[in-house]
């Protein structure tokens, strides 16, 4: 049974950093690239892509953190992470791990397998 377990969100003041963790269990991807995602949820608002990382470690970032973020995997422990720094109030949402996809970007739609989500909180 596929498991995506997050780590890492918290309370933190604008310009301050966060580093987010997912660990990852019990699937398989044969037909499917091991395609692994960062997405965001905030209140009243859609869940959008964040950063994704592919099976060759190639990385895509929404243009609204990139130089900000920074998504990374350990391949060894099943863990990604998303390196967050000079976070912004809006980045407040739920941060959400998702692995698996067809196609390796930042549409939540393409991902088969998803974590429970962590609180980023980000006070001005």
């Amino acid at each position: 049974q596929a498991q995506l377990v997050e780590s890492g969100g918290g309370s933190v003041q604008a310009g301050g950093s966060l580093r987010l963790s997912c660990v990852a269990s019990g699937y398989t991807y044969y037909y499917s690239r091991n395609c692994m995602g960062w997405f965001r949820q905030a209140p009243g608002k859609v869940r959008e892509g964040v950063a994704a990382i592919d099976t060759d470690g190639s990385t895509t970032y929404a243009g609204s953190v990139k130089d900000r973020f920074t998504i990374s995997k350990d391949t060894a422990k099943n863990t990604l992470y998303l390196q967050m720094s000079s976070l912004k109030p809006e980045d407040t949402a739920i941060y959400y791990c998702a692995a698996v996809a067809s196609r390796c970007g930042l549409e939540f739609y393409e991902y088969l397998y998803w974590g429970q989500g962590t609180q980023v909180t980000v006070s001005s």
